[in-house]
């Protein structure tokens, strides 16, 4: 209780820090202090950085008068050529929702509550999310254009035995603790009557939409619990056939009249309606509203009260009286997961969670403590290995609501990285150090192609990418 009470009190002096100094930023004379390209860095753009930074523990170096401006001028660099390579068009408005919800959900977590976040924030959660987009879009757009940028740099085998052969030995990357996590989930049941009053809800939508009070746009953006399109009117992107949920996808591409308004659909993630824009070639590009059964208490507790008689069968080995004829052996928990668990992404892997990047590709089934979703985290660390955990309640990746239990299968203690074991470690230390030096000799090249200027007092300074005065 100490910890969190002394966090809280940090969180408010430095929002309060915050809050006084973008008020005192007004009464700046502001001015331009560097110019790339054809974007002005201003003195107030350089002391935002410094106050945002200083909150969230970034280090600047030596020199922050000299670093947090030339940061700022590199990101512009990147912004610039994603522009040039539109990979700005591929930054949607969907990506930015997620992110900012994500980073929401999280200061929530660190502080208690919505209701306290918006109180240290002194902003309404729509005001912190309006603050939040322009930032985290320029974040998204850099790193889509360095992946772009290094897509291509590979490493083979070889070459990392060979790079780790020369490498000294307190140069050896340390690789931090790792545990491999198993899970079984199940979904509460939503009662009958939250279904209908949900559906009677998108029923009333579709009724002032086809009378001409508001437009499908308004609604969406008031009432639909789709984040990455709420904000947009609930307009998605073009999309593929074999992007959306199936069933969204069957009603999505068979609408024809943008007039109209699709019956209701029911999807993973809730139900629908649905509004065509746009048919391209194999794509179609729609507007939607969605809304999602609250999951009550008692179906919830019924979930977790389940899950407990599911542990308790698999510490005793004994499958339940309806499942006996089917194991002769100790039931396990990996027999549990295939006979209950709703988790389609982990069912048919014997309940292992995989650890994958932000992409989508699978990097392997070990995760460091911070990579698992919290809740996981939490019921697994203290567990020993082989052992269960208690049931839990968590958001899934589709922002349903479901019931768990984990199991540590492995935990790998904290080591320096060795060549057999941790090859695909080692790997990605290598291809990392390959990347990093691509993109910083990239910056070198992009500065001396660009027209640059900076003010006389930036021209002792020591800065990361040669090239800036010249």
């Amino acid at each position: 209780m100490k910890k969190v009470a002394l966090f809280l009190f940090v969180l408010f002096l430095q929002c309060s820090l915050f809050a006084e100094e973008r008020d005192s930023l007004a009464n700046i004379v502001d001015e331009v202090v560097w110019v790339v390209g054809d974007e002005a860095i201003l003195k107030s753009d350089i002391e935002v950085s410094r106050i945002q930074g200083a909150m969230e523990g970034m280090r600047w170096g030596n020199d922050p008068d000299c670093a947090i401006p030339e940061q700022i001028a590199v990101q512009k660099l990147f912004l610039h050529q994603a522009v040039i390579d539109s990979v700005d068009k591929d930054v949607t408005e969907n990506d930015i929702a997620a992110q900012i919800e994500r980073r929401i959900e999280y200061m929530v977590e660190q502080i208690g509550s919505r209701e306290k976040l918006e109180e240290y924030r002194k902003q309404s959660l729509s005001q912190i999310r309006q603050s939040m987009h322009d930032d985290l879009r320029d974040q998204l757009l850099i790193q889509r254009m360095k992946q772009k940028l290094v897509e291509n740099i590979t490493v083979t085998p070889a070459e990392v035995r060979r790079y780790f052969k020369d490498l000294p030995e307190d140069s050896i990357p340390f690789v931090p603790t790792e545990v491999e996590v198993q899970i079984l989930t199940l979904t509460p049941r939503v009662a009958p009557e939250e279904i209908n009053r949900v559906k009677d809800e998108l029923r009333e939508y579709t009724e002032r939409i086809n009378k001409g009070e508001t437009s499908f746009s308004t609604l969406a953006r008031l009432y639909s619990e789709d984040p990455g399109s709420r904000r947009n009117g609930g307009e998605m992107d073009y999309v593929g056939r074999t992007i959306l949920d199936p069933a969204f996808a069957a009603v999505a591409f068979n609408l024809t009249d943008p007039t109209k308004v699709s019956k209701i659909v029911e999807s993973e993630f809730g139900y629908h309606i649905i509004q065509l824009i746009d048919k391209r070639g194999d794509k179609v590009k729609v507007r939607h509203i969605l809304r999602k059964p609250v999951v009550g208490d008692s179906a919830v507790n019924a979930a977790i009260q389940r899950l407990d008689s599911i542990a308790t069968d698999i510490r005793t080995g004994v499958p339940p009286q309806r499942l006996q004829e089917f194991f002769n052996g100790k039931f396990t928990f990996e027999d549990a997961v295939a006979a209950f668990s709703d988790d389609k992404d982990t069912r048919n892997n014997r309940g292992l969670m995989a650890n994958r990047t932000e992409e989508g590709e699978l990097k392997s089934s070990r995760f460091e403590m911070q990579e698992l979703p919290t809740e996981v985290a939490r019921a697994v660390d203290t567990l020993q290995v082989g052992q269960i955990s208690a049931p839990f309640r968590m958001i899934n990746a589709r922002g349903k609501t479901v019931c768990a239990i984990a199991k540590l299968k492995n935990r790998i203690p904290g080591h320096k990285a060795d060549v057999t074991a941790d090859f695909q470690v080692m790997k990605e230390y290598v291809l990392d150090k390959r990347r990093t030096e691509f993109l910083h000799d990239w910056v070198v090249g992009k500065i001396k192609s660009t027209y640059v200027r900076l003010n006389d007092q930036y021209k002792d300074c020591k800065f990361e990418y040669e090239g800036w005065i010249r």
